[in-house]
């Protein structure tokens, strides 16, 4: 796609593209699918297909590329949550699955430690499902674990990420053999973890049943995820979803979490391009765009312009940004209302309680790095 037409199809609906330098974020659509991708899309939009049929083959091809027993095409790695509840508490009867999200008579707590709370564990919620809490915000043990298991008790939840690892909470480890001792499922969101390539399903080759992915981050459409498990969790997901509330009959929760033929045949596409790519190749591009924008930054009095040096995970490399106020006159807030108000705007954010602001590069087409640094070095007068 030229550049002069790009945005056009927003325009014509009078919404102004942005340049999205804040990465991977839902609400600015969360992926660029790769060209290959939106080809395969395309091709699959050209005929019809018996939904559950393409949904266990798809699923299947996911699982032998990735190397785990089952897979599922989800419409998003929260989807893919809220579907393992449902898993957990309904199992594969179907009366209870047409009773949910209503849990009475059903084990419907889900265990999670306190200092693993985080903003889509809401998801876990949907299907119905009581989130209970164990363990400190200081500490969690495995007493705490296994004190918390009760008559209720329907699975336990592990919120993973590889980036910043938590030495004071219970491991993965610990937790499935726990919760394996007492024949309860785990539940693990591990929705970035897919590099380096080990970390892609190895939450479920570790003993957990059930990890859940964004396949955004693959380079799919923002709309799509994948549950990865056992096969006795992946078929109930399966009787949860909306292939079984329509192929089967049968009114489960999953219903409104539907995945067309395009999204399966998208993702199944993203796995194979992600686990066949030279991932040298693109950490080195990721890496020299991101010192591209520290060299166009680099020499501004009361800027600091570093590299973000991570290659876990989705979301690679990238550049800190750091200001002086007393130097520059400008606090990150203005650096981030200022940019929004170019043309195009450049959309940046200040994170929680950080003292930067992170640009990342997976948002970004080609050059728009440079575009973002000059934008950037223009609020400082150079």
């Amino acid at each position: 796609m030229s550049e002069s037409s790009r945005g056009n199809i927003y325009k014509d609906l009078g919404v102004t593209p942005i340049i999205n330098a804040i990465g991977s974020v839902t609400m600015l659509g969360g992926s660029t699918p790769t060209p290959e991708v939106r080809v395969a899309m395309e091709r699959a939009g050209d005929s019809y297909i018996p939904l559950m049929e393409l949904q266990e083959k798809a699923g299947a091809a996911v699982a032998d590329m990735v190397g785990v027993p089952a897979a599922y095409i989800t419409s998003g790695a929260g989807s893919a949550l809220t579907l393992a509840a449902a898993a957990v508490m309904a199992g594969d009867d179907d009366d209870l699955i047409q009773q949910l999200p209503d849990t009475t008579g059903m084990k419907d707590e889900i265990l999670i430690q306190k200092r693993h709370r985080y903003w889509y564990d809401r998801c876990l919620e949907a299907a119905g499902a009581k989130l209970v809490d164990f363990g400190t915000n200081a500490k969690t043990t495995k007493e705490d674990l296994q004190n918390a298991i009760g008559e209720h008790t329907a699975a336990v939840h592990f919120y993973m990420v590889e980036q910043d690892p938590d030495p004071d909470a219970l491991s993965l480890e610990d937790t499935i053999e726990i919760a394996h001792d007492h024949d309860l499922p785990v539940l693990v969101d591990a929705a970035g973890q897919i590099y380096p390539l080990g970390n892609f399903g190895k939450y479920i080759r570790m003993g957990a049943d059930f990890q859940c992915i964004a396949a955004k981050y693959l380079g799919a459409s923002q709309s799509t995820g994948l549950a990865l498990g056992s096969e006795d969790m992946i078929r109930k997901i399966s009787k949860q979803s909306f292939v079984g509330y329509e192929g089967r009959r049968i009114r489960g929760i999953g219903r409104p979490h539907k995945v067309d033929r395009q999204e399966m045949v998208g993702v199944t596409v993203a796995v194979r391009q992600w686990m066949t790519m030279n991932h040298e190749d693109r950490l080195s591009s990721i890496e020299h765009r991101s010192n591209r924008m520290i060299e166009i930054l680099s020499g501004i009095k009361g800027v600091s312009a570093t590299l973000i040096d991570n290659m876990i995970g989705h979301q690679p490399f990238g550049v800190q940004l750091r200001v002086d106020e007393s130097a520059t006159g400008l606090t990150l807030q203005d650096i981030v209302a200022k940019l929004k108000q170019g043309d195009p705007p450049v959309w940046t954010r200040v994170r929680n309680e950080d003292d930067y602001i992170a640009l990342h590069i997976f948002g970004l087409n080609e050059g728009e790095e440079e575009i973002v640094g000059n934008r950037i070095a223009a609020l400082f007068g150079r």
